[in-house]
């Protein structure tokens, strides 16, 4: 063995000392009425079933094809978007400079630590509410798990580590809260909009393994601070010695390695707890994050389908993806060309023709990449979409989640669509158990309750004359009465495609409704929809 592992395994050894010391200080509280026994071993539990961490299976390229010619219309040319002159340092408050831990073990401790930690404060909690109980101040809102200090536990140190377990994090954050409990749910909506970012010298070891020594040579200037931090990376402003200025992503080091044991940790510690309901099928959409990260944290792979989707979209120019800056692009650093845009949850408040304008572009680009492109953009963070309101173009960035869909799937999937756009409820059914959404046997209320579920989903594209209203719609809260039906009898988990597909489709409508827009949806899909048809012969 050699030195620095033994070290690293000696420091591990006294974390986990120093943890159940304290674990033994609370015990021996007076004010602590439960044995601990139980809790005891569910921490060791947490802490011993940390994995090694498995090779990332390599993921081939995405093949993007293009549009069919029917699908490309002419239009008059719009002017680019201009590059920023001066860019804001926009993190969050919270955000501060912390060394992300990049060795195994050093990732690994933790997640111990947090495993250990929240046994400890469950324990406090618990006191707590005992106390409470004794003297008739009951707190029924006081969950032992879900305390305060368990939730800074758990934002600390998913905002330490990052990576898969941060991004894993932030997609539960827009579950909805029938499927997640409100706690932890707020727990990760903190989580996403507090990610730190990495020291200077960090950075520095990043680029240069990267770029190599003499990578600041290529760069006329480089902003040692980022003007944001992600789950994944950070981006940094730099311009080139031609003048243009450029944003600079750099991956947290240990990220790419780290994706398989980051999430069965983080999901290992939560699975002691009993937060996740059996019918969400956590194991499988853990097993989808892993393969959606292991194409995230491929920059090269972002790159090529920067490149491709600005290719696909040259025919729409109400859209705009910037260029990529090859020579500054490797396996953990993307460079492209910096543009001047505002994030659309900066508009909710605007104008309603803005408003409308971009509601109805990210709706029809939402459709496209469906029906049209078959591939797709599928992070619904709204930070991946700005709009530029002199040339009224909505501008795309950040292609690490882009996903292709086969023509077979999408094929089945329109015809969903578009039989609830006509309430057609025999086909949805039908339609469902060829797609393995329902595998044939089950109860009556599962299959009633899945096509109702997919009715009012499908309500934004059957108002046939006027307009959906997506500022007044009630459709979250009444597929919220249906979950617990489907969570209880649901026999199989949906499609693989349906994960990233239905998180997309779930972002632009959560937009749409910020917005408060009125938009005809059904004229919109029922020429995609025809177009579809006429592709097909």
């Amino acid at each position: 063995m050699d030195q620095e592992l033994q070290d690293e395994i000696e420091e591990l050894n006294r974390e986990f000392n120093r943890t159940f010391e304290t674990l033994n200080k609370v015990q021996a509280d007076p004010q602590v009425v439960a044995p601990l026994e139980d809790l005891r071993e569910k921490v060791k539990e947490s802490v011993v079933k940390v994995q090694p961490v498995p090779q990332v299976r390599e993921e081939p390229p995405v093949v993007v094809r293009q549009p069919e010619p029917s699908a490309m219309p002419s239009a008059p040319p719009v002017p680019k978007p201009v590059a920023k002159k001066k860019i804001r340092v926009a993190l969050s408050e919270n955000s501060k400079a912390r060394v992300v831990p990049s060795s195994r073990i050093g990732r690994m401790i933790s997640f111990g630590s947090l495993a250990a930690g929240l046994g400890v404060g469950t324990v406090a909690q618990y006191a707590r509410n005992t106390i409470s109980s004794v003297t008739g101040k009951v707190d029924e809102s006081a969950n032992a798990f879900m305390s305060p200090a368990n939730a800074e536990r758990i934002v600390d140190t998913l905002c330490k580590v990052r990576g898969a377990a941060l991004k894993l994090g932030q997609l539960l954050s827009i579950q909805d809260d029938a499927l997640i409990s409100p706690e932890l749910q707020r727990i990760f909506e903190r989580v996403r909009q507090s990610a730190d970012f990495m020291p200077s010298w960090q950075v520095e070891q990043v680029m240069t393994a990267q770029l190599g020594p003499d990578w600041r040579t290529r760069v006329a200037s480089f902003e040692e601070k980022p003007f944001a931090a992600a789950s994944i990376g950070q981006v940094h402003l730099a311009t080139l010695h031609n003048g243009q200025e450029v944003a600079v992503k750099v991956q947290y080091p240990g990220v790419a390695k780290g994706i398989n044991s980051d999430i069965d940790n983080l999901v290992g510690v939560m699975k002691v707890w009993n937060i996740f309901p059996k019918g969400m099928f956590i194991d499988n959409v853990v097993e989808v994050a892993k393969k959606e990260l292991a194409w995230e944290v491929d920059y090269l792979r972002e790159a090529e389908c920067t490149k491709k989707f600005k290719t696909m979209l040259q025919p729409f120019p109400e859209y705009f993806v910037p260029d990529v800056v090859d020579e500054l692009c490797a396996q953990e650093v993307i460079t492209t060309e910096l543009i001047d845009g505002v994030p659309l949850d900066k508009f909710f408040d605007a104008p309603y023709e803005i408003k409308s304008d971009i509601a109805h572009k990210i709706m029809q680009l939402c459709l496209r990449e469906m029906f049209v492109l078959r591939c797709m953009q599928t992070d619904p963070n709204w930070a991946n979409f700005f709009y530029n309101p002199n040339t009224k173009q909505v501008i795309l960035l950040d292609f690490g989640a882009t996903r292709e869909y086969s023509k077979e799937f999408m094929d089945q999937y329109i015809e969903i669509i578009h039989a609830a756009s006509r309430g057609d409820r025999d086909t949805i059914l039908h339609m469902s158990r060829d797609m393995k959404f329902l595998t044939g046997y089950e109860s009556k209320i599962m299959e009633e309750t899945h096509v109702d579920t997919v009715m009012i989903m499908g309500e934004v594209f059957t108002s046939g004359s006027g307009e959906f209203d997506f500022g007044t719609q009630q459709t979250t809260r009444r597929i919220q009465a249906l979950v617990p039906t489907i969570l209880t009898h649901r026999l199989c988990p949906p499609p693989e495609e349906i994960y990233s597909l239905h998180r997309k489709l779930s972002g632009v409508f959560l937009l749409c409704s910020k917005l408060k827009v009125k938009m005809n949806c059904r004229t919109m899909f029922q020429e995609i929809y025809d177009q579809y048809k006429a592709n097909a012969r």
